[in-house]
């Protein structure tokens, strides 16, 4: 079973258990499964994201609150699943984005949350001296049900850049981080907007610091944090 399916069944399990609708699951499940369940796909998450070496190169080490989905609309059949291959050709528009809550206490209303897509491969990950490439900055409000938020978040920081991996570059990773920002506040965010794609825009030849710079150190800098991660690999077909 994907994260992705796991998250789903544990939506509709946790609507029903809320509103004590009678099912087989109520009568199967304890709330120490459902709690036991959530621990193990917040495991995985993280499993899998250190196994792809995302964690700590591109965030440091933290436990998800929410659960992350992505489609792209165009292909029915393109959606993130912690690191199965898509191909670039259905990447072209921006994704829908699902933020998923397995516990209400998780999910913050009126919280703007922040989408953004990274690559740390680029261009190839045996010589990634533009990563990170900054691929999508976008914003959008909590305003949907207790557990769950679809939204395009429309209000774009940095405009979406499909995935083009150059020829013979082999697979990169494109990482999908939400992120929310670190005091709770309900407020507007006014987030700073990365001056380039590579880097984030931080001038690494010229700072005096060499190492790899990217999403990690523009949500430090904009007071946010990260609850949600998901990730996928694409390459061209020109290897």
């Amino acid at each position: 079973m994907t994260l992705f399916t796991l998250s789903l069944h544990l939506l509709v399990f946790l609507q029903q258990f809320a509103v004590g609708t009678p099912s087989p699951l109520n009568e199967q499940h304890t709330l120490s499964d459902i709690d036991g369940t959530i621990s193990n796909a917040h495991h995985d998450v993280r499993k899998a994201l250190r196994d792809a070496e995302i964690i700590p190169t591109v965030i440091d080490d933290f436990t998800p609150s929410l659960f992350l989905a992505a489609t792209w609309s165009s292909s029915h059949h393109a959606c993130a699943k912690l690191g199965n291959d898509l191909g670039p050709s259905k990447l072209k528009s921006a994704p829908l984005v699902t933020l998923t809550a397995p516990k209400p206490s998780n999910w913050k209303k009126a919280v703007t949350y922040v989408v953004t897509m990274t690559d740390p491969d680029a261009p190839s990950r045996d010589d990634p001296k533009w990563s990170e490439f900054c691929h999508w900055i976008a914003v959008g409000a909590s305003t949907a049900s207790d557990n769950c938020v679809d939204t395009t978040f429309s209000e774009e920081i940095v405009e979406y850049k499909p995935p083009s991996p150059p020829e013979k570059t082999g697979k990169h990773r494109y990482v999908l981080l939400a992120f929310a920002p670190a005091n709770g506040t309900t407020e507007k965010l006014h987030l700073s907007k990365p001056s380039g794609r590579k880097h984030w825009g931080y001038d690494i030849d010229n700072d005096g610091d060499k190492e790899t710079k990217g999403v990690k150190q523009w949500a430090a800098e904009n007071g946010l944090v990260p609850v949600a991660a998901n990730f996928f690999y694409a390459k061209n077909t020109k290897q």
